[in-house]
């Protein structure tokens, strides 16, 4: 049986585009503070540009991302939404497409397809893992091999799109879940890991928060961590931590582990509140 690594475009785009800040007219400044940022992403997402993403950086600005699929009239389009808000607003490039990708970081399989686990977590003495949405969505029943002959349990939650996290019971007692993160929250700058099924370990930063995704492929995502670690197909689903930290679910990006690329997490804390379960 052949493997699909799920994701929602037939493959990543390998081109470097080169990466800058868009220059922006010259404007009056939106109002500082959190209300004139919510009103420039408001006029990002009434855009409706696909294949972008925007979220508060470090210095307190928004950070619109724009992926190899936005065309230079989708450029003129973000622009022109955003004129009036001047520097409290940039707009980059980032290699390749935003699409999902699909332990912490091991490999999970169903129906053919593939995708990493999230986190192990339990609930009144049951056990269960956390992946991604867009992978639960597609897969009832989880193996822990290729073959699909050891029994991990079914998906019994899935989320997809707007959030992008599923919940996956134990039912076979041989298969082994052991724990040692804790939930907490990222902040911009931070040290991050990524593990998963594809690429393995990798490392970066947080880069900005509560993002806004537009994939390539139609789907909006909101409330993500985008960070500068590269994943590929296959890695959905996979951790992001800081030590024991647990930060997030892999969602999905663009680029890849060769030439570098831009990566978003579901928050785990989230799901956590969602499902009332705990990570151990």
């Amino acid at each position: 049986m052949r493997l699909k690594r799920i994701t929602l475009a037939t493959a990543l785009v390998s081109a470097l585009l080169t990466a800058g800040t868009v220059a922006l007219p010259a404007a009056q400044a939106a109002p500082a503070g959190s209300g004139g940022l919510a009103d420039a992403a408001a006029a990002v997402d009434a855009a409706k540009v696909g294949g972008t993403a925007w979220g508060k950086d470090a210095k307190g600005r928004l950070k619109v991302t724009a992926d190899a699929t936005v065309s230079a009239a989708g450029l003129a389009k973000l622009r022109n939404a955003t004129a009036k808000y001047g520097d409290s607003v940039t707009i980059e490039r980032a290699a390749g497409v935003f699409k999902p990708l699909l332990s912490a970081g091991d490999a999970i399989y169903g129906g053919g397809y593939r995708c990493s686990l999230g986190f192990n977590v339990v609930k009144g003495g049951v056990y269960y893992f956390l992946t991604a949405g867009h992978c639960g969505g597609v897969v009832g029943t989880w193996y822990a091999d290729g073959g699909q002959s050891t029994l991990v349990g079914p998906t019994v939650n899935a989320s997809f799109p707007g959030n992008d996290y599923a919940l996956v019971r134990y039912d076979n007692a041989s298969v082994s879940h052991p724990g040692g993160f804790t939930v907490a929250e990222p902040f911009v700058g931070e040290s991050v890991t990524r593990r998963g099924s594809t690429t393995g370990t990798h490392t970066g930063t947080v880069t900005a928060l509560n993002t806004t995704v537009h994939y390539s492929s139609g789907e909006t995502v909101r409330g993500l961590i985008q960070t500068n670690v590269c994943a590929e197909s296959g890695d959905s689903g996979g951790a992001l931590y800081d030590g024991t930290k647990a930060l997030g679910l892999t969602s999905g990006g663009s680029g890849n582990c060769q030439v570098g690329g831009t990566t978003f997490y579901q928050p785990v804390r989230e799901a956590v509140n969602k499902y009332k379960v705990t990570i151990y």
